[in-house]
């Protein structure tokens, strides 16, 4: 497996800062097909971290195959540190991003979980579990044990983390912890491996996971519906974690026991995801706020209607706006409603502790996306639909499962989180998103009625692309498809680049210009490039109200 250049770091509710998570940490939705509006199984996730480089991962399998005896290093994705060599096995899967040629999708959050179980000996984290998986596994089922052998064979090297585990016709979550260590006298871990528990979401259902483990009492005989390791209930026995008989068995509440900080800053994510898409979730507003662990959410619900793909692109864009969490109505938010707080995540006044929010959408995310895999489609044809920098300001672009060769743009070698480049899309919505972030209230609507015009005309292309493509076989449609996903992520990225001199051009020092029709800007009339119009649209109430309490004796106008 390649060494990644830059870590994701995925810190969970056990890294905490002043009782709330460190910045970094991820987001996951998961629709069923039987959920979804095109019977597509669909699964978001947000790497998020303020020293990740969004850029896409590719693995391409040799034709030919390994020789018996190769090895392969593993590196933790997190820190880029050596970890071990492990067998090469003789015809992976080729993988691009968290999904692989035969539409197996996996992701990832970070809920940490009891610190004594951590392995400092283990030769597999979570994140090299998750690439070295994709190689291995065909369906989410094979995922599930592939995953599993790979951390008792080689020893767990990460916190207790939740997996989203989906193919065309099931999605699952996992979660898994390690066992902690104790030397077997050899130099060894005599509790190498993980404990661990796998989920089938009914299908018709949606979930999701943030950080914090969801999975509590499951079923014991139900091996179409429910897997999980043998000591899974015996270790925490063993551990003074349970005592009570299996069938309650909870498995978050032995091993990642929830916290105020925890719910706010995790289950309260998954809780606006079920908001927009389930009746009753308001009942649930205690749970999402800290308020109120007993009034614990379901793991899965029903949604109201099914789902359609750009309703789950939209969701990754929350900020609990019409919550009372909503991150654009308090003083908070500048006096132009930016729905985002500088870290760190917690602040005191007086004594006093306060929170800031840690919304869906966050200005660190290095590549979010949204793994759409069906079985009508072919499981070549899966869709990575793809994104860099916030969700809330930018937009995802659809990459084929089975490309052989990433844009340029979204490669791995071009730029870093150290050096800019400007043919780097990661870069370049940066840009366009930190001036938005200075007038948020105006400039955001402008980038999220260019995304939402891309993203639909997309989805309605890639229909048609996705037909074309089922008439080529073999190599034709590699190249089909290959050549599609590449041209279409140019074009995203010269879209921005129009929008990073449209946005300059509109909203320089703080003024807006007024246009005659959406991009053409109004002159004088005189033929001298003039304006004829220049708006000051200010702060808004909340923010005058405030300056004026802190500083109105200096400020106030006087006859």
């Amino acid at each position: 497996m390649k060494k990644r250049t830059l870590s994701l770091l995925a810190v969970s509710a056990a890294a905490l800062l002043a009782g709330i998570p460190a910045a970094e940490a991820c987001t996951n939705f998961i629709v069923t097909p039987g959920a979804s509006s095109d019977s597509t199984t669909l699964v978001s996730y947000s790497a998020d971290s303020h020293t990740l480089y969004g850029c896409l991962y590719k693995f391409n399998a040799p034709a030919a195959g390994y020789l018996p005896g190769t090895m392969m290093p593993v590196y933790e994705w997190d820190t880029g540190r050596y970890l071990g060599d492990i067998p090469q096995i003789a015809h992976p899967c080729s993988t691009v991003g968290n999904m692989n040629e035969h539409s197996l999708i996996i992701t990832e959050t970070t809920f940490g979980g009891r610190s004594e179980l951590a392995d400092p000996t283990g030769r597999m984290d979570y994140g090299s579990m998750i690439y070295i998986t994709l190689q291995r596994a065909r369906t989410a089922r094979e995922a599930i044990r592939v995953m599993a052998d790979l951390a008792d064979t080689y020893g767990y090297a990460s916190e207790g983390e939740s997996f989203s585990i989906a193919d065309p016709d099931e999605a699952w979550i996992m979660e898994a912890i390690g066992k902690g260590y104790a030397p077997d006298g050899r130099g060894g871990n005599a509790r190498r491996g993980i404990v661990w528990v796998a989920r089938r979401i009914p299908d018709g259902y949606v979930s999701g996971h943030a950080n914090q483990s969801r999975i509590s009492t499951f079923p014991l005989d139900d091996p179409e519906n429910c897997l999980y390791s043998e000591d899974v209930i015996s270790f925490a026995r063993e551990m003074g974690y349970y005592e009570g008989p299996d069938a309650e068995f909870s498995f978050c509440d032995a091993y990642a026991p929830a916290d105020f900080s925890a719910l706010r800053a995790c289950e309260a994510r998954v809780w606006s995801f079920f908001r927009r898409v389930a009746d009753g979730m308001d009942a649930y507003t205690d749970y999402a706020m800290g308020h109120n662990r007993a009034n614990r959410m379901p793991l899965w619900v029903k949604p109201s209607k099914r789902v359609s793909p750009k309703e789950v692109f939209d969701a990754m864009r929350d900020h609990f706006e019409g919550t009372p969490m909503d991150m654009t109505r308090d003083l908070g938010a500048g006096g132009n409603g930016l729905p985002y707080r500088w870290r760190p995540m917690s602040f005191e006044v007086d004594g006093v502790e306060y929170v800031n929010e840690r919304a869906t959408a966050t200005q660190q995310t290095g590549f979010w996306m949204v793994g759409q895999a069906s079985r009508a489609a072919g499981d070549d044809l899966g869709i990575l639909w793809f994104g860099v920098d916030d969700a809330a300001t930018s937009c995802l672009t659809p990459i084929y499962c089975s490309i052989d060769r990433v844009p340029e743009c979204l490669s791995e070698e071009n730029g870093s989180m150290l050096s800019y480049s400007p043919t780097s899309m990661f870069w370049l919505f940066n840009r366009v998103t930190n001036f938005a972030y200075l007038r948020y209230n105006l400039m955001a609507a402008d980038l999220r009625r260019t995304a939402d015009r891309w993203e639909n005309d997309a989805l309605a292309e890639v229909r048609r692309v996705t037909a074309e493509a089922r008439r080529l076989d073999g190599r034709e449609r590699i190249d089909f498809v290959t050549g599609y996903s590449v041209a279409k992520a140019q074009q995203l990225f010269e879209l921005w680049q129009r929008m990073d001199a449209y946005m300059l051009v509109k909203y320089i020092d703080g003024n807006v210009k007024v246009e005659s029709e959406p991009g053409k800007f109004k002159e004088n009339g005189n033929g001298c490039g003039i304006p004829d119009e220049v708006l000051f649209p200010g702060y808004d109430e909340k923010w005058q109200r405030a300056v004026a309490a802190d500083n109105g004796e200096i400020l106030k106008v006087v006859d």
